[in-house]
């Protein structure tokens, strides 16, 4: 089963959204503590979907400019992207639960 990814740069971005399988972005900073909480929730759900899902984390420090280019403005914002086209986003703190319901019509 493979493991949550770690993005660093747009084009590592661009190359990980475009997937045939539903991609969940979480974009957060070490600083932020609700995207602490966050993490565990989803290496939960990644668990829990194994391969029917991506999952990418971009820290949003060091890739700021990626975060201005797609409106990231709070921590934690969650996106699904499916095919490289943004199909959800939700802002702050997200259940195990809210998050399946983000993802399940995708796949």
């Amino acid at each position: 089963m493979s493991e949550i990814i770690n993005v660093i740069g747009k084009e590592e971005f661009e190359k990980e959204i475009n997937s045939e399988i539903p991609v969940l972005v979480d974009f957060w900073a070490t600083w932020c503590g609700p995207c602490k909480m966050q993490a565990p929730i989803l290496h939960e759900f990644k668990e829990d979907l194994g391969d029917k899902v991506k999952v990418v984390k971009v820290d949003v420090d060091a890739n700021e400019e990626l975060a201005v280019a797609l409106n990231i403005f709070s921590i934690p914002t969650l996106c699904v992207y499916v095919k490289g086209e943004l199909k959800e986003k939700t802002v702050g703190l997200t259940s195990k639960a809210q998050l399946s319901e983000m993802i399940i019509k995708y796949l």
